[in-house]
């Protein structure tokens, strides 16, 4: 077994075809396949099964792809740490983003890196708080930003933002009055799933306040939900933050909840179990400064920074 052997497993189970993974890094096939059949008879075990469609992971595959990225990551880092005492910092990382926030922080992370890091290779995924936090555990990203973690001994998170939460309806004239939790209780409510941080965070206040949420419909991607409320069916809660992502506040009323106030915190997360790298504390330093524009840019200033 060896470094090059892992890489071409893991890009073939990532791409689930050899012809494509051949492709992507510019090998022969025929030279591919051996090199990934040498790694089943070195483990004599089956890795990948063909389908119809291309390969899939066997049982034991998906333990030695989830083993293979952990050291993919290891090596990388090693070889980033050792290029960034010679210059500036170099190497790849990856940050992952949660839906809410991805789509406004994409392209100044982008242009940032560019500017400011322009060795450094970026990698951007956009995935929900719980996903997000255990993609840093495992070494899958370096570091990213979350709502409301759980504790986590393999994570170490820094609050950076704090945001109201507000329930948000079709753009109507009149006051944006405030509502209670009580009130909500009224409203049909378009939702994430229960795992989503924001869910969890309602569930938990009603339950305290002896009251059951009017959830009509889970809908876990900020952009649809909005689309549903725009076309009537239900009202949902969410941060000014994400409002403002979606590029289109105006056609929306936010209306804060008080009584109690509710407060999403993000988080910024990296892993507790691996040394962070100079590239690292830019990255980190650099996606602090931009959650600061983007909270300070949220309509109704109901945003504060940590």
């Amino acid at each position: 077994m060896n470094l090059k052997q892992l890489e071409y497993f893991v890009r073939v189970a990532e791409l689930g075809s050899f012809s494509k993974a051949a492709m992507i890094i510019n090998i022969a096939q025929p030279a591919l396949s051996r090199q990934v059949r040498l790694l089943e008879t070195d483990l004599n075990a089956t890795l990948l099964t063909r389908t119809g469609r291309g390969v899939v992971l066997t049982e034991v595959g998906q333990r030695l792809f989830d083993h293979s990225i952990g050291i993919l990551q290891l090596v990388a880092r090693a070889t980033e740490d050792i290029e960034s005492t010679r210059d500036e910092p170099a190497g790849r990382i990856v940050i992952g983003l949660p839906p809410s926030i991805g789509r406004r922080l994409t392209l100044p992370l982008v242009e940032g890196f560019r500017r400011t890091l322009p060795k450094a290779r970026l990698a951007i995924v956009e995935g929900l708080s719980t996903h997000l936090t255990e993609w840093i555990a495992t070494g899958r990203v370096d570091m990213g930003l979350v709502h409301n973690p759980e504790p986590n001994p393999a994570i170490e998170a820094t609050p950076v933002l704090d945001e109201a939460l507000g329930l948000i309806s079709p753009a109507a004239p009149g006051e944006a009055l405030p509502l209670s939790l009580a009130d909500l209780v009224g409203f049909p409510l378009i939702l994430p799933e229960r795992t989503h941080s924001m869910r969890k965070l309602l569930e938990t206040q009603a339950a305290f306040a002896d009251l059951k949420l009017n959830v009509v419909l889970e809908v876990s991607a900020v952009p649809s939900i909005l689309d549903l409320v725009t076309a009537g069916y239900g009202h949902a809660v969410l941060t000014e933050t994400a409002l403002a992502a979606s590029g289109r506040p105006n056609d929306f009323r936010l209306r804060p909840l008080v009584k109690p106030s509710l407060t999403s915190t993000l988080f910024l997360a990296q892993s507790a179990q691996k040394p962070i790298t100079p590239l690292g504390r830019r990255a980190m330093r650099l996606l602090r400064d931009l959650v600061a524009a983007a909270g300070e840019g949220a309509r109704g200033g109901h945003s504060k920074l940590r």
